[in-house]
């Protein structure tokens, strides 16, 4: 591999645990975490798996922190940066919807494009993008980060077409519900808002995430494959098991009627589940 692999998100979650493996078994790896206090524990953490690791600061919303990365001349980049913003769409405040899309979506994007042009010029690359069985299917209460993950999927299957004929490839990994508290915290999110809970349709203290959740392992070492060029398919839903319902799930918008007035199965579920309920072997 000529470059080195920039790991975007690397502070927490999934990001975080590739970029440590990646560099323990001796790649070249940039981890680039959103605000500088992440930087010191995550390079001591990398010195005590015996891996060397170069940690820099890039919030993909920083327009020069992204200018800054341009220069790196990463062969490969995983935008696994993002956040997750849980409630109803009704009631979600305007600038949590914003700020939503602002990380997953254009910060993402703006980076890659100076990216992008860098890696069309030297006629190869990876470009990988962290996005979600959520950017392909929808949940209640998920629509903010589902549309998000959408976006990231539209933009992904773009550039996989723009690129090709520059010796470069795009790929996603689609994680399903795993249990990282990534999930957990999506459905905390309302305590942050600054609007009238009176005015809620639902109240949050009541829900959860809807889904038990599975042992992240699967993602970490597809991500590993998928970044170093082992794994040469386009998209990732894991895990794997999952994968026949998400088709399904889909397909089965082209049948789809109005509901019935009824409460779905999901937002019921919401009610029931307890946070952190983990899938039973």
């Amino acid at each position: 591999m000529a470059g080195p692999i920039l790991i975007t998100g690397a502070g927490t979650g999934f990001g975080k645990e590739v970029a440590l493996r990646l560099a323990a078994a001796g790649h070249e790896v940039i981890a680039g975490v959103e605000i500088i206090a992440q930087v010191g524990p995550l390079r001591a953490e990398a010195r005590e798996r015996g891996a060397e690791l170069r940690v820099e600061k890039l919030d993909v919303t920083d327009p020069g922190d992204r200018e800054h990365a341009w220069s790196w001349e990463a062969e490969v980049l995983l935008n696994n940066a993002g956040v997750s913003e849980g409630g109803a769409t009704a009631d979600i405040p305007e600038e949590r919807l914003r700020r939503q899309f602002e990380v997953n979506v254009f910060g993402p994007v703006l980076l890659t494009r100076g990216i992008a042009r860098r890696m069309a010029a030297r006629r190869s690359g990876r470009i990988v993008f962290m996005s979600s069985v959520a950017g392909l299917t929808t949940d209640p209460f998920t629509g903010a980060y589902s549309a998000s993950k959408h976006a990231v999927e539209a933009f992904a299957d773009a550039l996989d077409q723009e690129l090709a004929e520059f010796g470069v490839t795009v790929a996603t990994i689609n994680p399903g519900p795993f249990l990282t508290g990534f999930n957990d915290t999506m459905f905390e999110t309302w305590k942050e808002w600054r609007d009238d809970p009176a005015e809620r349709l639902f109240d949050y203290a009541g829900l959860a995430f809807p889904h038990e959740q599975y042992d992240p392992e699967p993602v970490y070492e597809r991500t590993v494959r998928v970044l170093l060029g082992e794994d040469d398919r386009y998209r990732h839903v894991l895990p794997e098991e999952m994968a026949a319902q998400v088709r399904e799930q889909a397909d089965g918008q082209w049948e789809r009627r109005l509901n019935d007035g009824r409460r779905p199965a999901l937002v019921q579920k919401a009610y029931e589940i307890r946070p952190g309920t983990a899938v039973q072997s």
